[in-house]
């Protein structure tokens, strides 16, 4: 059950305390990374579902209702988190093998590779309507996203910059890939990660 601290904690997240967000970080996030890793033997896999989880409960603090003690919450919900990733892995790793018989990809792609005038206009139409999709997001998050993934600077540094947490730079970085995977859909998401991302 929760005790009188953790209940403190979780009425402290629901009102949009930052430094009660910070704690889950403090007092959580280095185990569960070992426990996410135990299931995906992948560090980086580990830490991003980790971080997904936590920042869905910040995301949604408001309508939170734990009835067990926050580390037993957490652990339910990362596993739950790493199946997911799990069984996406397992689906996609059957489509691609699906897919290596289908010859017509191979012609598809070569029409829109990007060293050709069809290539070239696509990428450009992509460009503009991640731009739009950039300007369209709100003034703090667009200013967090721009200096993370367009001038490559550490959360540390945008925090410091902005004078704001930097937990609140990550919610702000989430929040805006949210957003633009909303608003681009697939194909141009992973356009985005690939290309305006590196």
């Amino acid at each position: 059950r929760m005790n009188t601290e953790e209940q403190l904690l979780l009425e402290q997240l629901k009102l949009g305390n930052e430094k009660a967000y910070g704690s889950l970080y403090q007092n959580h996030y280095a185990v569960l990374c070992h426990f996410a890793n135990y299931y995906l033997h992948d560090k980086f896999a580990a830490e991003t579902a980790v971080e997904d989880v936590i920042y869905h409960i910040w995301k949604n603090r408001e309508n939170l209702n734990i009835s067990t003690s926050i580390r037993s919450y957490l652990v339910r919900a990362v596993r739950n988190k790493c199946l997911d990733i799990l069984k996406l892995k397992r689906n996609q790793t059957e489509l691609a093998l699906s897919c290596l018989s289908e010859k017509s990809n191979y012609y598809i792609d070569n029409q829109i590779a990007y060293d050709s005038p069809h290539g070239t206009l696509l990428s450009k139409e992509l460009e503009e309507k991640i731009i739009k999709a950039i300007e369209n997001l709100p003034t703090e998050c667009k200013q967090v996203f721009l200096k993370s993934r367009m001038e490559n600077k550490k959360n540390q540094e945008i925090a410091e910059e902005l004078g704001i947490s930097v937990n609140t730079v990550k919610y702000h970085i989430k929040n805006a890939l949210k957003i633009l995977r909303e608003k681009l859909g697939k194909y141009c998401y992973i356009y985005l990660l690939l290309v305006l991302m590196n």
